[in-house]
C-alpha cells in the first residue's frame, strides 16, 4: 500500500516530510519541505522499494487569503508496485520558486512550464523556463484567484510563423 511508501518516507526524512494523511481520492499523502523536495523525489524514484518512475502530473494551487497562498502538488506513480502517492510543497507568495525536479523526471517539464505560466511559480534549473499558453507580453497569471475576470491584455501585433504543418515534401502537396 502507498500507505507504507508515506511512513518510509516521514521516517527516512523526520521534518522533512510532514503531516501525512490519506486523501478523499485514496491517495495517501505528505506535505514536503520546499527546499527537500528534490531530494525526497529523487529517493522515491532510485529506491527499488519504492521506484516512482512517473511523474504523471505536477500542479499548483491558489489558496487567497492564506499564508502560504500556493502550493505546488507533486502526484507520482509506481507503475512496478502500482502505488500512488501525492506529495504537496507550500510556496509563500514572497519566494515564489522552487528547485525544478526535471533531473529526476523528464516529463516534469511540461508540468512545471504551466505552472510558471498559469501561477508565476518558478523553477530554478529548468531547461526550459518560458511560458507555455500565453504569449511573452501577456500580464499576469490567469489561473491566480486574484486575477481579473474581465481583464483585458495589451494588443501585440501579429508575429510571422513558418508554416509549421507543411514537412520536408514537396512545395505543392497539400
Amino acid at each position: 500500500m502507498a500507505k507504507v511508501v508515506i511512513e518510509a518516507l516521514v521516517a527516512r526524512f523526520p521534518g522533512d516530510v510532514y503531516d501525512p494523511y490519506e486523501g478523499a481520492g485514496g491517495d495517501d499523502c505528505a506535505f514536503v519541505q520546499k527546499s527537500k523536495i528534490v531530494e525526497v523525489c529523487r529517493f522515491l524514484k532510485t529506491d527499488p522499494a519504492m521506484a516512482f518512475n512517473m511523474a504523471p502530473y505536477i500542479t499548483a494551487v491558489d489558496y487567497l487569503g492564506a499564508e502560504p497562498r500556493f502550493e505546488v502538488v507533486y502526484n507520482l506513480l509506481s507503475t512496478a508496485h502500482n502505488h500512488r502517492i501525492r506529495l504537496r510543497v507550500k510556496v509563500p507568495e514572497a519566494d515564489l520558486e522552487l528547485e525544478s525536479v526535471t533531473t529526476v523526471w523528464r516529463g516534469a517539464n511540461w508540468f512545471e512550464r504551466y505552472c510558471l505560466d498559469m501561477y508565476g511559480i518558478s523553477f530554478r534549473n529548468h531547461p526550459d523556463p518560458r511560458r507555455l499558453f500565453m504569449y511573452d507580453e501577456f500580464v499576469g497569471h490567469p489561473l491566480r484567484k486574484d486575477y481579473p475576470l474581465r481583464g483585458r491584455q495589451p494588443l501585440v501585433p501579429e508575429r510571422e510563423v513558418k508554416d509549421i504543418f507543411r514537412g520536408p515534401g514537396p512545395v505543392g502537396r497539400d
